[in-house]
């Protein structure tokens, strides 16, 4: 392999897609790294930023976690050889991630929810969140509390600049 030089111009992580809605419809409670396996049409939409991770959500079948509900548009050059832009992809994580993760989603009302995809020195990656589906009047008050936080910073700022 290559030695990366130190002052390089590009960042080390380029976000491709990122879940918005996540931490607004469940309470995150861990997040987690992992790999993604990707034919190659498939990195190349992502890296044209092409990703949408809004109903995608995570399993874990088995050994292995699987992505759901990604949608990875297909990248217009590769002609017959696209990929099906819904397809469940693989994850890769440790065993003893997985293990764990297996047995925490058992639990009642917990998920795994993919927070964003990302290149980290050339190689896809996925967060995940375990989280908690948050309830209806659970959303209007971390909305409260968020306006309340706003509205005490700008106060203090006002109060400093006199």
């Amino acid at each position: 392999m290559r030695a990366k030089p130190k002052n390089s111009d590009k960042p080390a992580e380029r976000n491709v897609a990122q879940n918005r809605a996540a931490s607004y419809n469940y309470h995150l409670l861990e997040k987690y790294e992992a790999g993604m396996i990707l034919v190659g049409t498939e990195v190349k939409a992502l890296r044209e930023g092409k990703a949408n991770l809004r109903d995608a959500y995570a399993v874990v079948r088995g050994n292995a976690v699987w992505l759901v509900n990604c949608h990875i548009s297909q990248y217009l050059p590769g002609g017959p050889y696209n990929h099906e832009p819904l397809r469940p992809r693989k994850l890769l994580m440790n065993r003893s991630e997985i293990f764990k993760l297996g047995s925490k989603t058992q639990q009642k009302g917990l998920t795994l929810v993919p927070l964003r995809i990302y290149f980290r020195d050339g190689i896809a990656k996925c967060e995940l969140a375990l989280a908690r589906g948050r309830k209806q009047h659970d959303r209007r008050q971390a909305e409260r509390d968020k306006e309340a936080r706003r509205e005490a910073s700008e106060a203090i700022y006002r109060y400093r600049r006199r």
